[in-house]
């Protein structure tokens, strides 16, 4: 396959508010999965890897149990999923994932990120067409066959499994994530991911060059520093530094 399944802008939190907003994004996320999925990791799967990436991303404790116990008290903030799609600066495509409590205002605030860097919302379904929206797992062996046989042992629909340099990386539907995590950490009970994760991996890419890069660099910019933007996907090839 050889595609780079890691799409989405991650800045490293560096300052103390730049880690805010990763805690207050992991905590909207992970409230909002305990709401609806149950607040025990062991029968919520997804839960669950929410709070392992939280952990690897250095979040404290204390931001995890939290929005945990907020949702198992059932107070709290009602947020809903929200989807914008269009074309980013140099024609790239974007998709970007929002958990909001005012959809207006969140759309009003995405859409001033496009506007201001000469870019293009579109309606649902503009670009999501053009990617695959896949579950990831990422760790360490070199066994590629017994790791396909325990995930169809399992039935699991597996859309492909490469290795390389130690390392091994399974994709399947993103419908698959729940059972997929399960087989995996049942047949191998030391596996450690260093990504398992949802993501919308885009089909082509779109080469990002000249005044389009550092116009790319603010949009992304603008859209990590919304409250209410939990992802972003793209498929902009920019030159390697």
């Amino acid at each position: 396959m050889g595609r780079a399944y890691q799409n989405r802008k991650q800045s490293m939190a560096k300052t103390a508010e730049a880690k805010t907003k990763v805690y207050s994004k992991y905590g909207r996320e992970i409230y909002m999965s305990a709401k609806s999925g149950g607040t025990d990791p062991d029968g919520n799967l997804s839960l669950r890897g929410l709070i392992e990436r939280a952990k690897k991303d250095q979040v404290p404790t204390h931001v995890i149990e939290k929005a945990i116990e907020k949702a198992r008290g059932g107070a709290g903030e009602d947020y809903s999923a929200a989807r914008y799609e269009g074309y980013g600066p140099g024609n790239c495509m974007v998709i970007v994932d929002c958990l909001t409590d005012n959809p207006n205002r969140t759309f009003g605030d995405v859409r001033q990120a496009f506007t201001k860097t000469k870019s293009k919302i579109g309606t649902p379904g503009t670009v999501a067409h053009m990617f695959d929206h896949s579950a990831i797992f990422v760790f360490k062996g070199e066994d590629d066959e017994a790791v396909l046989e325990a995930l169809m042992e399992a039935d699991v629909d597996v859309t492909d499994i490469e290795s390389e340099g130690g390392q091994i990386t399974v994709f399947t539907p993103n419908t698959e994530y729940a059972k997929a995590h399960k087989a995996l950490t049942d047949a191998f009970a030391d596996i450690d991911f260093d990504v398992d994760d949802i993501q919308f991996l885009p089909k082509t890419t779109t080469p990002v060059e000249g005044d389009d890069i550092p116009m790319f660099e603010k949009f992304c910019d603008m859209l990590n520093e919304l409250d209410d933007v939990q992802n972003i996907f793209h498929n902009a090839e920019l030159p390697e530094q």
